[in-house]
């Protein structure tokens, strides 16, 4: 007789171990099914967990080398060990993934090994075993997006995951793709040595980002020595011994160019990943860009079957997952869970950081929604200037009539964590005024969000 299980969710990335955790301790019988060794998914494996320990050391590289003279700290020839930096990167991944298995034992979730199919409503197989589920939910991730004309062989045309192992720094790295991931293993490399060039299709990075930010991130990434192709697509790339080849056209359309790369790293986005579930084979609907569609209630067209994460419509990001399976195991329970969707905020790690939540100046103009900015410098920010971190700003929307915090979009150091405190703020609908009006320690980078808030009633004290 087939083992039974009260939810079993496919696949052990964010989205998936968090819900399998989450159900667990609400008293359900739970198995999560996982191919990969490891659990985690992409994102402890080969992605946000890998690539945060990269950004690390190679800042604490470029410090060494270039900014502690400055603060009055010599320490002479700076060189780099690059073995041993990939050596601590992988340790970081392996604490972190083992921790995950420690969990599910914790929870009693038990870890279904090999790859999982929806057999039927009910039935997942898993390596020729039949399980079944009362519930089951899809949690399986997204892939790296190919490019036409383009075979990534993850040596010299590389993915996020290859980029993240290159055994040597290239002598010039181009990027496809001026999203996040690109920009944050561009930055990486280049703080290694490598002269890095990114070729964006639109005519700005991050287009999800709002404008104002966009251009003064394009701007501090160029003065820091990365180069860009904006408004340019590749259309071909052609291998051998020592490099690729790119072949460059404009957007517009015009005369073809060449581009020659040491390494090429692809980053043009992500897509869902179901290959191999058997969703078409038990009616699960995908929508035209192969997600999994699903209600409010993360059901999808076939009863008793879930799907969440980067599987679903939404941004692609580890905590939008985490929040889901959090909210759906709740539902599952018979609790109320929920996702506000209009306070999630997205962080580019690279340095300085810039976090954004809420909506753009962009599209609230595109709805007609009155508005009104405040704005703070992070060259008026006493501690920013301790650190000699002053490139960026904090900048605040708010609704003309109620003041209710509609937005926030920062650039400059630590911007990923001082975007927590608008995430609060905006989860309880807090207006700016209620951001002003709070104590902030002095001195902290805090204060220029607390002065952005000031600036949104034109009070601003240090500027």
């Amino acid at each position: 007789m087939a083992e039974s299980f009260d939810v079993i969710v496919i696949g052990a990335g964010p989205g998936g171990y968090v819900c399998a955790i989450r159900a667990a301790q609400l008293g359900m019988k739970v198995a999560c099914v996982e191919k990969r060794g490891t659990l985690g998914g992409t994102c402890l494996n080969v992605g946000c967990i890998p690539s945060k320990a990269l950004l690390q050391s190679s800042e604490h590289f470029e410090e060494a080398k270039h900014k502690l003279a400055e603060h009055g700290v010599n320490i002479g020839a700076v060189s780099l060990d690059l073995k041993k930096m990939l050596a601590r990167k992988g340790e970081v991944v392996s604490s972190n993934v083992k921790g995950i298995e420690f969990l599910f034992k914790k929870n009693k979730v038990t870890w279904l090994k090999g790859e999982g199919r929806i057999a039927a409503p009910g039935k997942v197989e898993v390596n020729g075993t039949t399980y079944e589920a009362k519930n089951i939910v899809i949690a399986t991730g997204s892939e790296s997006i190919p490019l036409p004309g383009i075979t990534v062989d993850e040596k010299r045309v590389v993915t996020s995951t290859g980029g993240l192992e290159l055994e040597q720094v290239p002598g010039h790295l181009v990027v496809i793709g001026g999203g996040y991931i690109g920009l944050e293993l561009g930055s990486v490399w280049r703080r290694l040595g490598s002269e890095v060039t990114v070729v964006e299709f639109l005519d700005r990075l991050v287009p999800s980002m709002d404008n104002e930010v966009g251009k003064a991130f394009e701007r501090i990434l160029g003065k820091q020595g990365m180069k860009f192709r904006l408004k340019t697509k590749v259309t071909g790339a052609k291998q051998d011994e020592t490099g690729v080849t790119l072949t460059l056209e404009p957007a517009a359309g015009g005369k073809a160019e060449e581009l020659r790369a040491d390494v090429v790293l692809l980053a043009i986005g992500r897509r869902p990943y179901t290959e191999g579930l058997g969703l078409k084979q038990v009616g699960v609907a995908l929508d035209e860009r192969g997600r999994v569609v699903t209600d409010a209630h993360f059901a999808t067209s076939v009863p008793g079957i879930f799907a969440i994460g980067d599987a679903i419509i939404g941004p692609m990001l580890a905590h939008k997952a985490e929040e889901e399976g959090v909210a759906l195991a709740e539902m599952l329970a018979g609790q109320h869970g929920h996702v506000n969707y209009g306070a999630i905020p997205g962080v580019v790690y690279t340095w300085p950081e810039v976090a954004s939540i809420g909506e753009t100046e962009e599209q609230l103009k595109a709805r007609g929604q009155a508005y009104k900015v405040g704005k703070f410098p992070f060259t008026a920010n006493g501690r920013a200037r301790a650190m000699g971190d002053t490139d960026g700003f904090v900048k605040i929307l708010a609704d003309k009539a109620t003041d209710r915090v509609l937005g926030t979009h920062i650039i400059g150091p630590d911007a990923g964590t001082l975007i927590a405190e608008i995430a609060i703020a905006m989860e309880f609908g807090a207006s700016a005024e209620d951001v002003a009006r709070t104590c902030h320690a002095h001195p902290s980078l805090n204060e220029a969000v607390k002065e952005a808030a000031l600036a949104v009633d034109g009070r601003p004290l240090h500027i």
